[in-house]
């Protein structure tokens, strides 16, 4: 069975520009904001290359409506959007099913998500590795998951753990701030 047709939009948001791709399953991929539209278009073509520019969806319209309200700091719910993530492992499919049941302002951390899917502690360490090849961050929402102790971690996305905590403040959370990297010892 060949590849199914994949098309994708350009569109922009209070926060930059961003980009989705779906096929006839559902969505594929969510790129988060970019400054320029050319910049969202390249990195969502890098994983999705022979996506064609396409007029969305009613579904699709209606996921980018809801991305614009999201970015404009309005209560957003991407729970039902349907996805397509057969290209995925089982164990990264239980963990994003598990992650889209975090509503707004809501956050977990990845050792207490593995713990919820019945993983030991050791397995945080997949879940964070999930959340980094999250392929449609926000509609999944793995700005919500912090590492242990409220800290942001990490984030995959333009910006990293700075964009990630600009997204949770638009949700009304406030996140510690990670611990700075030494670069020298100073003496």
């Amino acid at each position: 069975m060949g590849q199914a047709l994949m098309h994708y939009r350009i569109f922009e948001t209070a926060s930059g520009f961003c980009g989705i791709v779906w096929n006839e399953a559902g969505i594929t991929r969510f790129q988060l904001p970019t400054s320029k539209a050319d910049t969202a278009e390249r990195m969502l073509l890098r994983r999705a290359s022979g996506a064609q520019r396409s007029s969305p969806t009613q579904h699709v319209s209606d996921a980018i409506a809801a991305a614009i309200r999201y970015f404009n700091g309005e209560e957003t719910d991407f729970s039902t959007f349907k996805l397509d993530l057969s290209e995925q492992d089982s164990f990264s499919t239980e963990i994003y099913a598990a992650t889209r049941q975090l509503g707004w302002g809501r956050t977990t951390t990845y050792g207490a998500l593995a713990k919820q899917l019945g993983a030991g502690p050791e397995a945080a360490r997949d879940v964070g590795q999930a959340m980094a090849r999250n392929p449609v961050p926000l509609i999944i929402p793995c700005h919500r998951v912090l590492a242990a102790g409220g800290k942001v971690g990490g984030f995959s996305a333009p910006g990293g753990a700075t964009a990630k905590a600009r997204m949770l403040e638009l949700e009304g959370v406030h996140t510690e701030p990670s611990p700075p990297v030494q670069k020298s010892f100073g003496f």
